[in-house]
């Protein structure tokens, strides 16, 4: 019996949009705060002026309140440089700038200066609040997890999500690439003796994958059934946040035109509530054309001037169908891939999964593509993290009867003579894998080799990703092409390089695991562990209200600001409410500051909400102001 059999495992899908935890027994795989209103939990965190954090709903919506220092999708930053993420720049609230190793940092406005934080570090709130949630519904300690990750996730985004996970306390026993999860939940149980050939289609909210998997069931011959990925391709960066995009686009230019001035949608034109609050109608415009025929939009601009109007299905699928076309191009190439397999010559499911597959357009030409209806019996916000608990269960060895075979989703080689590349394992090889090639030198008497570690497609290193360096030292001097050089890569279960080289003649060795160039090093993980560590030791009630105080201090700035501006464009009973609601809440932050134990935090919560939502008209109303001001500017 392996280590980890027996062991409570969970299966988490750590999304861009939203993330859920999962866990499966005999009854069944089961999402965890399912009976619960809100079992997926808001991919967002907001970061508090006292070092706490908000995580999840309550910070999804209050972002236009605290645009500066609430992050989403931050699944998009993992294991990017600045120069990867800059498309996005323009449609976030918050700031993006280049930390150490070339890699995307966000800013967080702080009262001693700004404080860089990695996009590890924001996964690793959300994985903890989800660690909590398992734990307080199962009942006992949850640190193993299975994890979830686009097919295309390249090297570096696959070792950050690893050094999130080891952040937020959990010991993450396998990276499951997302569609080979769906995979498994729709899989497993489902009869049938023959096996077949699917395709799992996953557009979410920041990413797209198209897996080919051929699906063998267990007969009296074999009692194991076996799921193999055939081919796998995608593209990290195309999801429903590029559709909100787009229609924020639309709008911006719109409501130019209507205020006579120039708006450039790349550029940061308006303020950081009113780019949040713009997202936010698309989603809504977006959520609300996947059910109906059309979607109103209206903003009151002020002067009588209000920016008003109808978005038909027509003219969304008009929009998008670029961005279709990217998805359905990536299905292109992973069919022809899976073709050259046993098997792979014929599609007999199509799997929707994903919160942007319930797009009409997106199930229709992804059908009209395969050929097939496609298959929707399950949530497509929930299967991913299904089949992760399912995949948990085999691992901790509750699930028995079933093996998963998962592919390495990009090429993998080092740097040759001329700037060329040579490739050790090929995309789409089944993981674990393992490769060795030899080499020689180039030059007369080298005595130290440097290995350029690659993942790409292409043929040239100009082309391709560089995941890492290290270096072969102290050979003999010997005359170029005399040394033995023999290089080995190894790929393991979850999709992580090891390389390693020895000089025969010598026997002189390196080897390393590749920490890629936008990846955390060793002690920088070290580090935020342990405040993680010596965070979490505080006590949670007063914590509670100390995020309290801090974020209804903030509340009544944002509003109160905008409250004094612009009072006199309400009618007096609105006003009077928002009045007496600010006096009440000012009232729990004082009586807080004296004696912090004698507040009912669910109180103090509630008066918070109340303010919130007496003030939206305020918001409305200074959306309309920040608009007006573009005429001038």
């Amino acid at each position: 019996m392996t280590e980890r059999q027996n062991q409570l495992i969970v299966g988490i899908d750590l999304g861009t949009t939203n993330s859920l935890v999962a866990f499966n027994d005999a009854a069944g795989s089961k999402i965890l705060g399912d009976d619960s209103d809100c079992p997926m939990l808001p991919s967002v965190v907001r970061f508090n002026p006292d070092g706490s954090t908000t995580i999840g709903t309550e910070a999804h919506d209050q972002a236009t309140q605290h645009p500066l220092t609430t992050i989403h999708s931050a699944k998009r930053l993992m294991g990017r440089s600045l120069n990867d993420v800059g498309s996005d720049l323009a449609y976030l609230s918050y700031t993006v700038v280049e930390g150490e190793h070339n890699t995307a940092r966000v800013s967080i406005p702080t009262n001693d200066g700004d404080r860089l934080v990695s996009p590890q570090e924001i996964s690793a709130h959300i994985l903890r609040s989800l660690k909590e949630r398992a734990e307080s519904e199962l009942g006992t300690e949850v640190v193993k997890a299975v994890v979830t990750v686009p097919a295309y996730f390249d090297d570096a985004q696959r070792q950050a999500t690893r050094d999130a996970g080891r952040l937020a306390g959990l010991d993450i026993v396998r990276i499951v690439n997302e569609p080979t999860a769906a995979a498994l939940a729709y899989g497993l149980g489902t009869g049938g003796t023959q096996p077949k050939t699917i395709a799992v289609f996953d557009l979410g909210g920041g990413t797209f994958d198209i897996s080919i998997l051929r699906i063998t069931p267990s007969d009296a011959t074999n009692p194991t059934d076996f799921f193999q990925v055939l081919s796998t391709a995608g593209d990290t960066h195309l999801g429903g946040d590029d559709v909100d995009h787009m229609l924020v686009r639309l709008f911006m230019n719109e409501i130019s035109e209507l205020l006579g001035v120039h708006v450039d949608a790349n550029k940061q034109t308006f303020d950081a509530s009113t780019r949040t609050a713009l997202s936010q109608f698309a989603r809504a415009i977006k959520h609300t054309l996947s059910e109906q025929d059309s979607a109103s939009v209206r903003i009151d601009l002020g002067d009588e001037r209000v920016y008003e109007r109808v978005v038909t299905r027509n003219e969304f699928e008009a929009l998008i169908s670029d961005w279709i076309k990217r998805a359905v191009d990536a299905c292109d190439r992973a069919v022809r891939d899976a073709a050259k397999q046993p098997g792979g010559d014929s599609i007999d499911a199509l799997v929707m999964v994903g919160g942007s597959t319930r797009i009409p357009l997106v199930r229709d030409k992804a059908g009209e593509f395969f050929g097939i209806e496609p298959y929707t019996a399950l949530d497509p916000d929930k299967v991913v993290a299904m089949g992760a608990a399912i995949q948990a269960s085999i691992l901790s060895g509750t699930t028995t009867g079933s093996l998963l075979l998962d592919v390495v989703p990009l090429s993998l080689g080092i740097e040759t003579a001329g700037g060329a590349i040579a490739k050790l394992i090929m995309r789409n090889t089944t993981v674990p894998s393992r490769a060795t090639e030899r080499f020689s030198t180039q030059v007369d008497g080298q005595v130290n080799i440097k290995f350029n570690v690659l993942q790409g497609e292409r043929e040239m290193v100009v082309d391709c990703r560089s995941l890492g360096e290290f270096e072969l030292r102290g050979i003999p001097p010997m005359p170029a092409g005399v040394p033995k050089l023999v290089v080995e890569f190894l790929v393991d279960a979850n999709g992580i390089l090891n390389v390693s080289a020895i000089e025969e003649r010598s026997g002189k060795r390196a080897s390393v695991q590749i920490v890629p160039n936008h990846g955390l090093t060793e002690s920088e993980v070290d580090r935020i562990e342990q405040e993680s560590f010596a965070h979490a030791r505080e006590d949670m009630t007063r914590h509670q209200i100390a995020d309290l105080i801090a974020n209804s201090s903030l509340d009544l700035k944002w509003i109160g600001d905008r409250f004094e501006k612009h009072k006199d464009e309400l009618d007096d009973d609105l006003r009077s409410e928002i009045e007496a609601k600010i006096a009440t809440l000012k009232s729990f932050i004082n009586k807080a500051h004296e004696d912090w134990s004698s507040i009912d935090p669910n109180a103090f919560h509630n008066a918070k909400e109340d303010l919130d939502h007496a003030s939206i008209r305020v918001q409305e109303i200074a959306i309309a102001a920040s608009l007006r001001s573009e005429q001038s500017s």
